[in-house]
């Protein structure tokens, strides 16, 4: 029987979702001669019953296949809204648009949203991670973490210079409100001097104290700092003016935490640390995806797809031990968002190599 399934992006954007969508498109229409649809704006579009449809030639360009190489998503995303508050509504989107089943791509706190609805609606939903944060549980790898990773290595590598010339300690914001897996991996490939993460608690004396040894030991005047967004104050009585969860001293006042360590490095140095800030932001979501997440993409599709065909539902395609596999979807929002180890490998490798990443 042809089927009719339907297709969103939801959440955070990041590079690899054109390649997921060129992978089911593919393989659907190629192996199952089934049709597909994009819902634009994920959510969005169930409510105002929006389909467009997706064609096997409808983005070749003699020849040449664009969303191997484009960042973002064609089909647009949302990621703010009461959602649930418009159940019915969605899921009278779903039956108005006639699907048979839906693929939703999301990270952790969209897909547990989609997966409620599903729920509710008694829709047949499959769903593929995806999020730079590489958060999702049950799942080694999720679409666009690589190649964030790799964005955030190369300003590493540029940043690196600049400090070198200025005897300068930079500090580098990188996103990760509650997982470090971005910082972490980023880090150590881009041969950062310290990492901080949420997962492992750190003191600013310490930090400074391997600023100092790298210093006097090494002679090394210039450093690397990375820093998650997500990290916790640890020193809020020294007078740091900041808004943060942590630190509500001064609510008009608001800062990252970069500018936060920042600060507390050059109290703690007596200003005798010349420090700057780079906060990398939106630039991390941004760029054409790379390699590894091409691959990842075209494999998650691939089995999205087949599991529509095997009638498998309310599963999450995910990658475990170099293979795919496909997992609950309630196990995967119960877990979720998955942390670093703090004594995982990760974090013993980049304190073996001098790495400060706290006091673990």
């Amino acid at each position: 029987m042809k089927k009719r399934i339907g297709i969103l992006t939801s959440g955070g954007d990041c590079p690899g979702l054109n390649c997921v969508i060129r992978a089911v498109v593919s393989h659907a229409t190629l192996t199952y001669n089934w049709e597909i649809v994009g819902i634009p704006y994920a959510t969005q579009g169930l409510l105002e019953r929006q389909a467009i449809a997706l064609s096997f030639h409808g983005w070749d360009l003699r020849g040449i296949d664009p969303l191997l190489n484009m960042g973002g998503t064609i089909l647009g995303t949302i990621n703010k809204g009461d959602t649930l508050a418009r159940a019915r509504e969605m899921i009278a989107g779903y039956q108005a648009l006639n699907l048979d089943a839906l693929i939703a791509i999301g990270g952790d706190g969209s897909m547990n949203i989609i997966h409620q609805l599903a729920t509710l609606g008694n829709w047949n939903l499959v769903t593929i991670p995806k999020t730079i944060d590489n958060d999702v549980a049950l799942t080694e790898r999720a679409i666009g973490f690589d190649s964030a990773v790799n964005t955030i290595v190369d300003a590493l590598n540029r940043l690196t210079f600049t400090a070198a010339s200025h005897d300068r300690v930079m500090i580098v914001e990188v996103m990760g409100r509650t997982a470090g897996h971005l910082a972490l991996h980023s880090g150590i490939a881009g041969g950062a001097d310290a990492i901080l993460i949420p997962e492992v608690a750190y003191t600013i004396p310490a930090l400074c104290q391997h600023l100092e040894a790298l210093r006097n030991t090494w002679r090394r005047k210039f450093a690397i700092v990375v820093v998650a967004e997500g990290i916790s104050s640890c020193a809020t009585d020294l007078g740091i003016h900041c808004s943060l969860a942590t630190n509500t001293k001064s609510p008009s006042l608001k800062c990252g935490m970069g500018q936060y360590i920042a600060e507390q490095i050059t109290q703690c140095t007596h200003q005798e640390v010349d420090t700057r800030v780079s906060v990398l932001g939106h630039i991390q979501r941004g760029g054409i995806p790379s390699a590894l997440d091409r691959l990842t993409a075209t494999v998650f599709g691939k089995a999205a797809v087949d599991l529509i065909a095997q009638e498998k539902y309310d599963q999450m395609v995910a990658w475990q031990n170099g293979q795919v596999v496909a997992v609950p979807i309630a196990d995967v929002v119960a877990k979720s968002p998955s942390p670093v180890d703090p004594g995982g490998y990760l974090v013993q490798s980049a304190h073996s190599l001098g790495t400060y990443v706290g006091e673990w």
